[in-house]
């Protein structure tokens, strides 16, 4: 079965896709699996509603924004298969910074993330249920989570919002130090697999496969451990030392950020679509049942 998958931008804690490919895990289940760049975040979205690719991997918050922007269609996106389940992103500040509360961050200046929506839109309602008005920060500057990285080296932001690896480039070059870790907040729906009806109807038996292909990644990691896992994954990171990669596998590792299963949380969906819509991104979060395959829902209760 040939499958055109497309990741929706290259980063480290998409490490359980490149893992399932580079161990042989999707051609264990019959697939042939050709992975797709994608040239921005979303955009193998627009690919896929041309019928270029079958499949891709991304945010629930894709599906989410549809539903409340478009009319029902063939092409309506349905996520299915939980890789990530909790938020990968850290806020950093400088090192030996005294015990931190997101209150703080009313009296610093932070850098958040611009590459991606989600990241921003979860913390502002972290925010919001810590009594904080995510408006009266003094944010800085869209720019780069890398650039952030370096505003934050020359003293110009006191915390930068960002994933890794630059969490661990930032304690490598003793720049920063992790103050808040936003998977404490619990779950949250933030990779699945995102195909569109159309597509699900013709390869459904190609991507049950795909879930069960990646439902092997954490039984293979807790075997092998995350400085294998990084050598696994390397080829996929070229520009990043072995040494960075293997600190941040264990981070997020530790952090379980992975469930790597075919449900899709309701409490992390739920999570989602509450920060979407509190930030105005959405007017409207669709029912669960709505932007979930059938086959790949939690059941209620669990």
């Amino acid at each position: 079965m040939q499958i055109r998958l497309s990741e929706n931008f290259r980063a480290v804690f998409y490490a359980p896709f490149y893992a399932t490919l580079a161990l042989g895990l999707f051609k264990n289940q019959g697939l042939d699996i050709q992975l797709v760049d994608s040239p921005s975040p979303g955009s193998g979205i627009a690919d896929m509603e041309k019928g270029l690719i079958d499949v891709v991997w991304g945010g629930p918050l894709r599906v989410i924004k549809q539903r409340d922007t478009q009319a029902p269609s063939p092409l309506d996106l349905v996520a299915f298969g939980e890789v990530a389940a909790k938020d990968p992103f850290f806020l950093v500040g400088r090192p030996h910074s005294s015990a931190f509360e997101l209150k703080h961050l009313q009296q610093l200046r932070i850098g958040t993330v611009s590459e991606v929506p989600t990241p921003w839109l979860c913390l502002q309602q972290d925010l919001r249920d810590a009594g904080i008005d995510p408006m009266g920060l003094a944010r800085g500057p869209e720019r780069s989570m890398g650039d952030n990285l370096a505003a934050l080296a020359r003293g110009e932001l006191d915390v930068v919002q960002m994933f890794e690896p630059f969490v661990s480039q930032a304690e490598a070059q003793g720049v920063g130090q992790v103050l808040h870790a936003a998977h404490a907040r619990g779950w949250t729906a933030y990779t699945t697999f995102i195909a569109t009806q159309a597509s699900i109807d013709q390869h459904r038996e190609a991507f049950e496969a795909m879930v069960l292909a990646v439902a092997q990644f954490l039984p293979w990691l807790q075997a092998h451990g995350t400085d294998e896992l990084a050598q696994v994954v390397q080829p996929y990171y070229p520009g990043l030392p072995q040494a960075t990669l293997q600190s941040a596998m264990a981070r997020y590792a530790q952090a379980q950020l992975w469930s790597c299963r075919r449900a899709v949380s309701r409490d992390g969906f739920a999570r989602l679509g509450l920060s979407m819509q509190q930030s105005g991104f959405v007017r409207h979060v669709a029912a669960y049942e709505s932007c979930i395959a059938p086959w790949a829902m939690e059941p209620l209760g669990t």
